[in-house]
């Protein structure tokens, strides 16, 4: 009697994983700034993020896997749900706080540009000193220095704009598939999902290689990649998020009542969409224009 299970939370056993994941960060974390110095620390930094890389994709698969199993086992009850539910908004809460830093700094930099170059402005006193009185010669007191060329707003980001916005349609069939019990739809409409992501990453690549400004050339440029690259990093992680759920839903997993694993995919796509009509709204509207188009 005393082991019987008389209330609706699920009690985890115990778990390596979770400590594997804490080293790992730490371990990854650690090599990134030991591979910003490679002239005091030489070839350590990269071996050490890479070991660090290695344990969190690790423990990713393998804590995932375990999630996977217990849902399967019928330890997600509603209550588990519920509660992972939260845990999911909080996440997504945190990544708009990510993406707001983002944005204020691009603001910050359009609304208040400073001198970037100390060979156009003499000594770096002299750049703060101008920068302070507001005196943006390296820039032409513009986000978009005089006479840099910008990228069409309305070309390829206008193309994948519509290719993110059509993603959103179709992971919600296939989200009202399987609310619906219709497995052949959910499984469409992932691919149908998974495919557009795929372009949209393709599409960004290409658009990256042809554009006329390098990271780190001026603020513009160095917000710019760091606001998209970050916007393209989680579109791949959403697409490799909706291709495990493609994976699960030809196994079998998912009913109408359980798939939490589905629903947390669905949301994170759809933050996805969300941000990037802000960012080309912001970064590639409201940024270039005036500035000359490559």
């Amino acid at each position: 009697m005393a082991g019987n299970v008389n209330h609706d939370y699920h009690i985890l056993e115990p778990d390596i994983w979770p400590l594997v994941g804490s080293i790992s960060a730490v371990t990854f974390t650690s090599g990134l700034v030991l591979n910003m110095h490679p002239d005091t620390f030489g070839t350590s930094g990269g071996i050490v993020m890479w070991a660090g890389l290695a344990g969190l994709i690790a423990t990713f698969f393998m804590w995932f896997k375990n999630i996977v199993v217990e849902a399967q086992q019928g330890d997600h009850t509603p209550v588990v749900q519920l509660h992972m539910r939260y845990g999911m908004i909080l996440f997504i809460a945190s990544e708009v706080m990510f993406f707001v830093g983002w944005f204020w700094s691009f603001f910050d930099f359009a609304l208040f540009p400073a001198p970037l170059s100390v060979t156009d402005a003499g000594t770096a006193a002299q750049v703060t000193a101008n920068a302070f009185l507001g005196d943006n010669t390296a820039t032409g007191g513009t986000l978009v220095p005089q006479g840099m060329e910008v990228l069409d707003a309305f070309s390829l980001p206008l193309l994948n704009t519509l290719i993110l916005l059509c993603s959103g349609t179709t992971v919600t069939w296939a989200h009202h598939a399987l609310i619906h019990g219709d497995r052949d739809g959910l499984k469409k409409g992932l691919w149908a999902t998974i495919a557009l992501g795929a372009l949209f990453s393709a599409i960004q690549a290409y658009e990256y290689s042809i554009a006329p400004f390098n990271f780190g050339q001026n603020t513009y440029s160095s917000a710019f990649y760091m606001a998209t690259g970050f916007h393209g990093f989680h579109v791949l992680i959403g697409t490799i998020f909706l291709a495990v759920c493609l994976f699960r839903a030809y196994k079998g997993h998912f009913t109408p009542r359980q798939h939490f694993g589905f629903e947390a995919a669905a949301w994170y796509w759809h933050f996805v969409d969300v941000v990037w009509l802000f960012l080309f709204i912001a970064v590639y509207v409201w940024g270039g224009w005036g500035s000359p188009v490559h």
